[in-house]
């Protein structure tokens, strides 16, 4: 972001890199509150709401951003423009499953990753335009509103949610949207299904909270599978290996000063080319095929990745152990991308039934968040106690874990209807003896 103590008179202060690191993860200290707070907005307000909240205020928190006198008022811009990112991470999965057909439901999902990981990249080559540019931090992080902006005036154009409408009771603007995605026959089964749905919520006859979550065995099981894909994507390493990619340049010789824009291209390139092949996989392969073979191959990334780090001796310069180690860092991204960046949130938007989509995901998003921030705190601490090598065999380790939960917890709704997922929720949670009626009184009573 090229801060530095002279960008703030305050930064010379002595304390200047606690500033940087309070600003950091500022943002991902909104983005957990706005993930928290954004599955409420969505199920209370809609989708396409909660969205247009999110753009307003992330395009608020670029413009403090762009316009701070001083590090306190850049740190607010950074828990607003965390706030916006926490509320569109937990809406536009959501939304985008909702008005997916569901042969196709796992690819568009997908998509909204692509265009993260899409924008990433784009990001790099906006802020090397800029490097020569007076003022280069400000605009930077000033240009980043103009997504929001163009998003914000394109969603006015979009409908609502049609699953939100009929459940608010609103169906004949239900009916209106899914008449433009579906022919005749198949609208019929969506309205069947919506209808079963909403007299199932009726007969309840409570405001879904927080709580509810863990009161109904079939939820809770949804919710430790979606919550424990989110966390698992973050303490299998993502965000501390695209960190180190410098070191691990430098290890292979090279002078990561001058390739480190370079290398952060390349990079984001290649995570961005990854959810393109994840993107026709999901559907294909299905969800839970594709989470065990890209975290089999992240597994076999880092141990690659610690056999380099180990096998490197101190002030060496050169050699095959750095471009082992660069391989790793390869692989880790080829497998990765396509599975563990879009599974878990393409399974967290497909996985709860109607009343709780919202907010189940909004919560599995803050366990996402929340894993995020503990891993950039922790991993530099454990890798200077340990070493880096003994850093990423416990990521590795991890990553085990990680293959256990899913075989374990996580069921294929590859092509799988709302209803019929649910359905695999009930039969896990009671046995497939039981019908829907007597689901629903064993919901009442569980604990």
């Amino acid at each position: 972001m090229l801060l530095n103590s002279k960008s703030f008179h305050v930064w010379k202060h002595p304390d200047s890199f606690s500033w940087q690191e309070t600003i950091v993860s500022m943002a991902l200290v909104g983005a957990m509150i706005g993930a928290a707070s954004g599955g409420w907005i969505n199920d209370a307000y809609g989708r396409k709401k909660a969205t247009l909240l999110a753009d307003v205020v992330f395009t608020a928190g670029a413009i403090v951003m762009a316009a701070a006198p001083d590090p306190y008022v850049l740190i607010l811009g950074r828990l607003l423009v965390g706030l916006g990112v926490g509320t569109a991470s937990v809406t536009a999965p959501v939304y985008i499953a909702e008005a997916s057909p569901s042969e196709v439901r796992g690819g568009l999902v997908s998509t909204n990753v692509l265009m993260i990981t899409g924008g990433q990249f784009l990001s790099y080559l906006v802020n090397l335009a800029f490097t020569q540019v007076r003022g280069t931090w400000r605009w930077m992080l000033g240009v980043s509103a103009v997504p929001a902006v163009v998003q914000f005036f394109l969603m006015l154009c979009l409908p609502e949610s049609p699953r939100w409408l009929f459940m608010k009771n609103e169906k004949d603007k239900a009916i209106a949207v899914l008449s433009k995605i579906y022919d005749i026959a198949r609208l019929e089964d969506e309205v069947d299904h919506l209808s079963a749905a909403l007299e199932e919520e009726q007969q309840r006859k409570h405001t879904v909270r927080y709580l509810d979550v863990f009161r109904t065995k079939e939820i809770r099981l949804a919710f430790l599978a979606g919550a424990g894909l989110q966390a698992f994507q973050q303490f299998t390493g993502i965000n501390t290996v695209m960190y180190y990619s410098p070191t691990i340049v430098q290890m292979a010789g090279f002078n990561s000063n001058q390739l480190a824009l370079l290398l952060s291209l390349i990079v984001a390139a290649m995570n961005a080319g990854g959810t393109v092949v994840g993107i026709y996989l999901i559907d294909h392969f299905g969800r839970k095929k594709l989470a065990l073979s890209s975290l089999s191959g992240v597994i076999v990334s880092l141990v690659i990745l610690a056999g380099a780090f180990f096998a490197e001796t101190p002030g060496s310069s050169n050699g095959i152990y750095g471009w082992l180690a660069v391989i790793g860092l390869a692989l880790y991204i080829a497998f990765f991308a396509p599975g563990m960046g879009p599974v878990p949130w393409t399974v967290n938007s497909e996985i709860y039934p109607e009343q709780y989509r919202g907010i189940c995901g909004g919560m599995s998003a803050t366990v996402n968040w929340i894993s995020n921030l503990i891993v950039a705190q922790t991993f530099l601490t454990i890798a200077e106690a340990l070493g880096t090598g003994v850093t990423f065999l416990i990521l590795a380790g991890i990553a085990l874990l990680a293959v256990v939960f899913v075989i374990v917890y996580v069921p294929e709704t590859k092509g799988l209807t709302f209803v019929e997922v649910e359905r695999i929720w009930k039969e896990r949670a009671w046995g497939s003896s039981y019908n829907t009626e007597s689901l629903l009184e064993h919901g009442n009573e569980s604990t």
